[in-house]
């Protein structure tokens, strides 16, 4: 990935990065998409009347967190609008938004374990058992294409629910504090954000978001083993 920067562009960086920024462009749309459908379900028709319940990814790109998300395996999209006032009263608005923000990381989880099973059985056939040298062919391409697509769904459910504004986290851990936390967070809501872009760039939180992202990546791998123990 980096040899793009570096000038020694091979072969094998540029598909790479191309494989990589459709998995990104797949993968954000799917996010913000259970963001918007969820309050809908709730209520809330804003993100549906803003164009936002949509899979088209340009409705959703922020090209900063598109970007990191390349780089660093970590990002983020657009936030999809929301108007808490505007959920049904069967639930506290509290409970409303946590189950909101939830969505987008659940969503881009069901989609990783999706794509595991889909790299289990594609692992089994003859096409994958005759390319797997690691060189760049077609059915190479597609072995690299799944496993990204389970990488990059993974890093970017496990970043967004650190509880910190203004990702999911903070809006799950608000249905279990109280109001004076979030009072502090919105009067203290630039340095917080400040303070937590200097420790997303130094790469402070590249290692224990890297070891929760393989920790979940092992943990789908063994939820699907069954699928080369009765068909291999």
């Amino acid at each position: 990935m980096f040899g793009l920067f570096s000038g020694s562009i091979t072969q094998a960086d540029l598909i790479q990065f191309l494989v990589r920024l459709l998995i990104i462009f797949l993968i954000l749309p799917l996010h913000e998409y259970a963001h918007a459908w969820t309050a809908y379900k709730l209520g809330d028709d804003t993100a549906n009347y803003q164009g936002r319940m949509t899979l088209n990814p340009i409705a959703h790109l922020d090209l900063a967190g598109a970007v990191c998300l390349m780089l660093f395996g970590f990002g983020w999209a657009k936030p999809v609008p929301i108007d808490p006032s505007r959920f049904s009263r069967k639930h506290s608005i509290r409970f409303g938004v946590a189950i909101t923000a939830l969505a987008g990381p659940v969503s881009n989880l069901i989609a990783a374990l999706v794509g595991m099973n889909l790299m289990q059985i594609y692992q089994l056939t003859d096409v994958y058992q005759q390319a797997n040298t690691g060189e760049m062919t077609p059915a190479y391409v597609v072995w690299l294409m799944l496993d990204y697509f389970i990488d990059i769904n993974i890093g970017l459910a496990v970043f967004n629910l650190i509880p910190i504004p203004p990702l999911d986290g903070s809006k799950v851990l608000g249905y279990f504090t109280s109001a004076k936390v979030d009072e502090w967070f919105r009067r203290n809501y630039q340095v917080v954000r400040i303070v937590f872009l200097v420790i997303l760039i130094t790469g402070v939180l590249s290692i224990p978001l890297g070891f929760l992202s393989n920790l979940i990546y092992m943990l789908f791998s063994l939820i699907t083993s069954w699928i080369p123990l009765i068909f291999g």
